[in-house]
């Protein structure tokens, strides 16, 4: 269950942070993508991701670490919801992001490492990558597609 829990998360922490790095100057009007990658990540952060679906098309598909987790709705009733109902604390650091963009298409490139304090107190640190396409309509920026990975992180040297 617990490695479930981890890897489930993923998709999860691809999320921005408004006091990142940013690995590039945004151009363009692209901050709002960005905008909308660091409400759901402090959505997550708060271990409450009430009213978030606002942020996905109807249509967003959520993948991560190999697998096809479908629309929000249903990664979140069926997979985050219940997954962050079991973690006392989430919390990323080491956030490095970069986003492109070509008119209302934009492209959100994330690297971080993520810890998850599980219910029994334990630790769980993860290094991860992701990326989140976003599109513009009516000018609001939706997420359209996600997609993330994570694995231990390589010992400090």
């Amino acid at each position: 269950m617990r490695r479930f829990q981890i890897a489930a998360l993923a998709v999860t922490m691809t999320i921005a942070t408004p006091i990142a790095t940013w690995a590039q100057p945004v151009q363009g009007d692209y901050a709002g993508a960005l905008e909308v990658v660091a409400s759901y990540k402090a959505a997550l952060e708060k271990l409450d991701i009430t009213g978030v679906e606002k942020l996905f098309a109807p249509d967003a598909q959520i993948f991560e670490n190999g697998g096809v987790e479908g629309n929000f709705d249903h990664y979140r009733d069926h997979h985050l919801g219940p997954e962050l109902k079991a973690f006392k604390a989430f919390s990323f650091s080491d956030y490095k992001a970069s986003v492109r963009g070509e008119g209302d298409v934009a492209l959100v490139t994330e690297t971080y490492t993520y810890t998850i304090i599980l219910a029994n107190d334990e630790k769980v640190e993860r290094a991860g990558v992701a990326t989140t396409l976003l599109k513009r309509s009516n000018g609001q920026w939706q997420i359209v597609s996600a997609h993330s990975s994570s694995r231990k992180p390589k010992p400090k040297t």
